[in-house]
């Protein structure tokens, strides 16, 4: 079994975790899935361990074993990483089928992670008269209207479960709203002269229109996230009524900095 490998269309993660497990086998798991990937590491049949993306202990194991496409490689041999997880394999398995379920029963109510969740009452009400975790507790600070899910998820260090849990229980009170606020727009160089300084970002005034609509931020948008594969980045922006809608403006020493090129395409959002 030191060469154990299949992929998971044929068998799933829990079946194969029982099979180590009956197999009382000491080793490395690896999990490939797409441009996911983790490790569960199994002592005597038994996972002490588990590692994916930034996620460690029971909550990278709660995300590897919900796993159900990619490939498995098991790798024999002593081990050398934190005893993370006391859970039995049994009791870690039922957890993930819970979690799991949870899971696609919540994304059907936030089927975008891209979504913002915006508190439609004050941070100190959001959770008076309501039963709510701890864990639920915490995260609740991040929902600010502009972090959308997924950078509430890097923020909190919580998995996307317990984020939707807390803003599904604000939403059912009535004390939350998700809005869209991403527009999809391509790069062209911000003209600046002696009476215009490259330090701002310029997007149409029909833009600026649309957001004033959704609730955090009727009362004006001075700053604009620009979401890009290499990452977000935060300036002050100026809404002006002679650019196309689909077009931003960027400076062009931002976009050597950024590597953006003119025509390339970017997300853009109010940002605090």
């Amino acid at each position: 079994m030191s060469n154990l490998k299949g992929n998971l269309e044929s068998i799933s993660l829990m079946d194969v975790a029982q099979l180590l497990h009956v197999n009382r086998k000491t080793g490395q798991l690896h999990i490939q899935s797409g441009k996911s990937s983790g490790i569960l590491y199994f002592m005597n049949g038994d996972v002490i361990h588990a590692e994916c993306g930034q996620f460690k202990g029971e909550s990278a194991a709660f995300e590897i074993l919900d796993l159900n496409t990619g490939t498995f490689d098991f790798h024999a041999g002593s081990l050398q990483c934190p005893h993370s997880i006391r859970r039995s394999l049994t009791d870690l398995l039922m957890e993930a089928a819970r979690i799991g379920d949870s899971r696609r029963r919540l994304h059907t109510f936030f089927p975008h992670m891209e979504a913002v969740p915006w508190p439609t009452v004050p941070q100190d009400q959001l959770t008076t008269g309501l039963k709510i975790f701890e864990e639920e507790r915490r995260i609740i600070p991040f929902f600010d209207g502009y972090r959308d899910f997924r950078e509430i998820m890097d923020a909190s260090g919580q998995h996307d479960v317990g984020v939707l849990q807390a803003a599904a229980i604000l939403k059912e009170a009535g004390r939350l709203e998700v809005i869209e606020p991403d527009v999809q727009v391509t790069v062209t160089p911000l003209k600046t002269g002696f009476f215009k300084k490259g330090d701002h970002i310029e997007l149409a005034k029909s833009l600026e229109a649309k957001w004033m609509g959704m609730g955090p931020h009727a009362l004006g948008i001075s700053n604009l996230r620009v979401i890009w594969p290499k990452g977000p980045a935060i300036e002050p922006v100026k809404f002006v009524p002679d650019l196309p809608e689909r077009v931003v403006a960027i400076p062009r020493e931002f976009m050597e900095a950024w590597e953006l090129a003119e025509g390339f395409p970017v997300k853009v959002r109010p940002a605090p």
